[in-house]
């Protein structure tokens, strides 16, 4: 029997596992692995898959489950609590790339409405490698991670808007006006449906099918409504991949978004991979091998244009140099929910066939080199801040006014601290508690001016210059404590204090173990991991609890401090100069009398006999908040009395059972 669409199947997941295997060897992202196994698959590469239609469908099978697992990220509760970088960045960055590019397109003599819609295209960033690379370099909450993210939540989001509006731009003489209140109308019922679906409709027949605890029917029917309503906004006029976004959203607001979410994340990966790979598989690698000198010279063009515009959205947010740098360099690209538009654009006359070409050529190639540009980065923003190139910069990004300079002519022998975030802040709490002198520097601009007005010592400054460490009175302070999120900027401040204050105590905080060494090499005199502070934290209160001696418990702690927390990293047996005495077999607690009377309550130690009935040994008891340390066979226990004991589990719960 012949099963062509098994045979796809099995030659498009058998080359997508060798092509990642080996870009995971060389540390590049899976992404960059299934849109090669595209190329090489597709019908322009070995042709292995030849038929067009079959391409069709795995793509826009892609399509619609990348949506429906963006809907089901994307709570409406998310949406509503979009702040000032998502709205009012995102809002700048998409205006102006869509007003540079149709400016520029239109100057070529094309018409204004396909103008407009290669403005869209080259709007959207690809959130799915972008993210991808910052989580795998721990970056997604560093300042230009944290960037990145609101900017492309906002393009995520504005999708939907340009996949409404692209038919009506292909529209041409049209009555304009009736289409968009055609679009708004049928907007509105689909809105409409949708609230009523997750009011309503939804919850009821998830909790009927929850009842069943069928796993499997949990996950058909999460797949059906997927579909169905993608189906239902496409017969409407709309597109598949609106329908599949509101299923998400549909889902994601009910409350067994949680159990729905676990059940449908297993497989993002394998949704995202046949997406990636039919996109491959629509590049013409001829056309792209004939024009490749124009093709590079777009995706040149795109690098420099968007980038300059993502860079200079993320300085009119007030961030600095360096954050505005790497945002630009992560955020070149042409992304993922373009190729959803660039189906609308050809099927709708806003694109020829030859421009779709070059279109799928330009953004696949800026998808390949994102890696590789984000991976330089830091080489790059470093040579651009100190290059002439800054200058202009200067004069965009104003940084807030340092009021009360004065106060930092008094410093001396004071506390630096690197960052406001949680740890930040909380150390600024003790500094102020304990009467030490100390001053804050910090990047976001709000938070500057939101704790100035509350007369906090802070300072707008980005730590990595050397001049506003020099401002803060670096060489007059007694500690600095490095406490923010970026591990690449963290590194270059520790290098940049320690070159210019050899003797200042420098106390760094990083969030992975792996980053220890090479902080300590430049120069930190203690790192402080919170991935592993955390499990040495965890670990001292269990040990506490077994009633570990106290002095063995600190001499554990500090070994394994002193030791870089070596003994977690490695799966060989600790050292016997750590191992505590054996844990004892007895556990103390705290038991309330509630009962009147009975074979406790109400006498003494000696008429109950509890060493001899209950096998427990009562070491104290509070008595109306007076604690009774000294206990004597005649002392009495009374009801809400509460009792200190210690003894085995069983015999504890023997007691616990007689006084209650």
């Amino acid at each position: 029997m012949d099963f062509p669409l098994l045979q796809d199947i099995v030659i498009l997941l058998g080359f997508s596992v060798v092509v990642v295997f080996v870009l995971q060897k060389i540390r590049l992202p899976s992404i960059l692995g299934f849109l090669i196994t595209g190329v090489i698959i597709g019908p322009y590469g070995l042709s292995l898959i030849e038929n067009p239609e079959q391409v069709e469908v795995l793509s826009e099978i892609g399509v619609i489950l990348l949506m429906f697992v963006i809907g089901m990220e994307l709570t409406v509760n998310q949406l509503a609590s979009i702040k000032r970088t998502v709205l009012y960045g995102g809002f700048l960055q998409v205006g102006l790339t869509i007003t540079v590019a149709a400016v520029v397109y239109y100057f070529l003599g094309f018409p204004w409405n396909e103008c407009v819609f290669i403005g869209f295209l080259f709007s959207l960033s690809s959130t799915a490698i972008v993210l991808k690379i910052l989580q795998d370099r721990n970056e997604i909450s560093a300042p230009h991670g944290r960037t990145a993210l609101g900017l492309l939540i906002f393009q995520d989001i504005i999708v939907v808007p340009m996949m409404l509006f692209t038919p009506i731009l292909a529209g041409g003489a049209v009555d304009m006006g009736r289409e968009i209140l055609l679009l708004l109308l049928k907007s509105g019922l689909v809105i409409l449906l949708t609230y009523i679906g997750a009011r309503y409709i939804v919850p009821r027949a998830m909790y009927v099918i929850a009842k069943t605890g069928s796993k499997e029917l949990f996950l058909l029917s999460t797949i059906t409504l997927c579909f169905a309503v993608a189906f239902l906004t496409a017969s409407a006029g709309l597109s598949l991949a609106f329908g599949a976004f509101l299923a998400g959203l549909i889902i994601s607001e009910s409350e067994y978004s949680f159990q729905a979410t676990s059940t449908i994340l297993p497989f993002r990966e394998l949704f995202i991979s046949f997406f990636f790979i039919s996109i491959g598989m629509l590049l013409q690698l001829d056309f792209f091998v004939k024009n490749m000198g124009l093709i590079l010279m777009l995706v040149l063009v795109v690098f420099f244009v968007k980038g300059t515009i993502v860079a200079l959205v993320t300085a009119i947010l007030k961030y600095p140099l360096r954050t505005v740098v790497l945002t630009g360099l992560a955020l070149f690209q042409i992304g993922e929910f373009s190729f959803i538009l660039s189906r609308i654009g050809l099927e709708s006359g806003l694109l020829t066939r030859t421009m779709n070409q070059y279109f799928l050529s330009v953004s696949v190639l800026s998808m390949l080199i994102t890696p590789f540009v984000i991976i330089f980065s830091d080489k790059l923003s470093n040579f651009i801040l100190n290059s002439p190139l800054q200058k202009p910069w200067k004069m965009i990004i104003k940084n807030p006014k340092m009021e009360d300079r004065s106060t930092l002519k008094d410093l001396d022998n004071h506390l630096l601290i690197v960052g406001y975030g949680i740890n930040g802040r909380n150390l600024a709490r003790a500094a102020r508690f304990a009467k030490i002198p100390y001053v804050i520097l910090e990047l976001n601009a709000q938070i500057v001016r939101q704790e100035r007005m509350n007369g906090e010592p802070i300072y707008y400054g980005d730590a990595v210059h050397e001049h506003i460490l020099e401002r803060v009175k670096l060489k007059k302070a007694r500690v600095v404590v490095v406490a923010i999120s970026d591990p690449q900027a963290t590194k270059i401040i520790v290098a940049n204090i320690r070159h210019l204050s050899p003797s200042v105590y420098l106390l760094v905080r990083t969030r992975y173990i792996k980053e220890t060494e090479n902080l300590l090499a430049l120069g930190a005199d203690e790192v402080i991991p919170e991935e592993f502070e955390t499990s040495v934290e965890i670990f001292s209160r269990v040990l506490s609890n077994y009633l570990v001696p106290v002095d063995d418990l600190e001499n554990l702690v500090d070994r394994i401090r002193a030791d870089n927390y070596k003994m977690f990293q490695s799966q060989k047996r600790v050292s016997r100069t750590l191992t505590t005495p054996k844990i004892p077999d007895f556990k103390i607690t705290c038991v309330r009398v509630m009962a009147d009377a009975g074979e406790v309550a109400g006498k003494t130690i000696n008429e109950i006999d509890v060493r001899k009935k209950f096998g427990v040994n009562v070491l104290a008891i509070n008595r109306k908040d007076e604690m009774i340390n000294s206990i004597t066979p005649d002392q009495k226990i009374l009801k809400n009395d509460l009792v200190f004991i210690s003894g085995d589990q069983e015999h504890i719960d023997h007691f616990f059972k007689a006084v209650n």
